[in-house]
């Protein structure tokens, strides 16, 4: 799956899931320009894939729930590129918390990055992508938004709306040569390491069971290099042409092997 050539966009490039995300497609030989809000660690990502190769990574600071900052950003990364082939949007947050006390900040936060975010960029991705008839986008959902979440509603909500989201612009948008797929990765994060550290020893054993122990590969969460990344090119590529409106476990078998 040689992706040489090919135009890419991708958020929450800094680190995790994006920033394996961006190392993959350089090394298959994609032009890619990774975003974030974390300017620092986004320039290392890129830099260190630019200097691997034989594609090439550079690094845009981007606010996915502002509206204008997604289209100016977007609009200068498709100037640096020229044009855009493929768009993998990984940026999200998460905060823990129940269904009787989740509060409006932790879910207006939540809304705005991981819904209100996946709608701008996918938006601006499908503006720049009408031009060639054709084009990849691949959102980021999560087995959260098919299950009860009882420490994390509001994020578990969020996914939700961005499964519904990835059906419905897959049907708007096939006619114009558009596809979008939704990943829903059990894949180890900083982000992952940060909501575990939020809970207490109580909570934590109830996470395993809810999550590690169901992964019937190893009962433990992939790698984004290794388990995730390869699974990026293939829906960045043609060789997914036909795919589309998809929500794709990459999980080791946790949504379906029960």
């Amino acid at each position: 799956m040689d992706l040489t050539g090919y135009r890419i966009i991708v958020t929450g490039g800094a680190s995790g899931m994006g920033a394996a995300t961006v190392r993959n497609y350089t090394a298959a030989g994609a032009h890619v320009v990774s975003m974030d809000v974390n300017e620092q660690a986004g320039r290392e990502v890129a830099a260190a894939a630019a200097e691997a190769g034989p594609g090439t990574a550079e690094f845009l600071d981007v606010d996915v729930s502002d509206a204008d900052n997604v289209n100016t950003a977007f609009d200068r990364a498709a100037g640096k590129l020229g044009g855009l082939d493929v768009l993998a949007h990984p940026a999200a947050i998460q905060r823990s918390g129940d269904a009787t006390n989740v509060t409006t900040e932790d879910w207006d936060a939540m809304f705005a990055v991981n819904v209100r975010g996946t709608m701008l960029t996918n938006q601006a991705a499908h503006r720049l992508m009408t031009h060639a008839g054709r084009g990849s986008i691949i959102n980021f959902g999560s087995i959260s938004g098919l299950r009860p979440e009882a420490v994390a509603p509001a994020y578990s909500a969020s996914k939700g709306a961005v499964h519904s989201w990835t059906r419905t612009a897959a049907a708007a948008w096939g006619g114009d040569g558009i596809r979008v797929n939704a990943i829903l990765p059990a894949i180890a994060t900083p982000m992952y390491d940060a909501a575990l550290a939020r809970l207490d020893e109580a909570g934590r054993t109830a996470n395993y069971w809810q999550n590690e122990a169901t992964i019937a590969l190893g009962h433990a969460y992939g790698d984004p290099d290794k388990d995730l990344g390869p699974v990026m090119v293939f829906l960045a590529s043609e060789s997914s042409r036909f795919i589309t409106g998809q929500l794709l476990p990459v999980d080791g078998g946790q949504a379906s092997v029960r």
